[in-house]
């Protein structure tokens, strides 16, 4: 039973390998070719700490209009813009952002990307993903995690190499806490995905 499972796992990580080179390929094209448009469109991508008062209001009444978005107070968000926030201008008009917030898990830091959103004038050159990618790339030493629930961020999350984790993968004092801090989801409805710094201590979190 051991060698089965043994074989399984090495079945397991050379598909993984397999995958991971082809959508490596394919996220890198994805990228340039959404950089390559901000070049031509005279739009930056700016990685902040602090913002103004009436951008932050801005941001917060916006996640309450918007279904797509989790109300966020302008409080919370000056604690998420503590572990940068990425944002995309044009013309210093603000078309897209993306925030980090910190869990507290028996004394690890565990970040999740939130608040992530882009001008609907401009959602056709994978700008989303571009931001995803760069809140991803700040956090590779880090543990990073994803709760999404819709299959776009699901694919987004699969391009940009992080894996897909059940609650049965996870130690148990991971699941405590995540119930505890309400991220406790139901997985017929939302996934979890991790990146490689998470997916390797994950099992064994205490």
């Amino acid at each position: 039973m051991k060698a089965l499972n043994k074989i399984k796992k090495c079945r397991k990580k050379v598909a993984s390998q397999i995958m991971e080179t082809i959508v490596n390929t394919g996220i890198k094209s994805i990228i340039d070719n959404a950089k390559t448009y901000c070049d031509t469109e005279g739009i930056e991508i700016e990685l902040v700490y602090k913002l103004q008062q009436e951008l932050l209001a801005i941001i917060s009444e916006r996640s309450k209009a918007l279904p797509t978005l989790y109300f966020v107070s302008i409080a919370l968000l000056k604690r998420r813009l503590k572990n940068g926030c990425f944002l995309i201008k044009k013309e210093e008009k603000v078309i897209g952002h993306i925030f980090a917030h910190e869990h507290h898990v028996k004394g690890h830091s565990v970040y999740e990307r939130s608040s992530l959103w882009v001008d609907r004038n401009y959602r056709n050159y994978n700008l989303g993903l571009l931001l995803m990618s760069k809140m991803t790339e700040l956090y590779t030493n880090d543990f990073l995690i994803s709760i999404a629930q819709t299959s776009k961020v699901h694919h987004y999350n699969e391009l940009l190499g992080m894996t897909h984790i059940t609650l049965s993968e996870m130690s148990k004092i991971l699941i405590e806490e995540l119930e505890k801090i309400g991220k406790l989801r139901d997985e017929l409805s939302y996934k979890y995905f991790v990146n490689s710094s998470f997916e390797s201590e994950i099992r064994q979190l205490k």
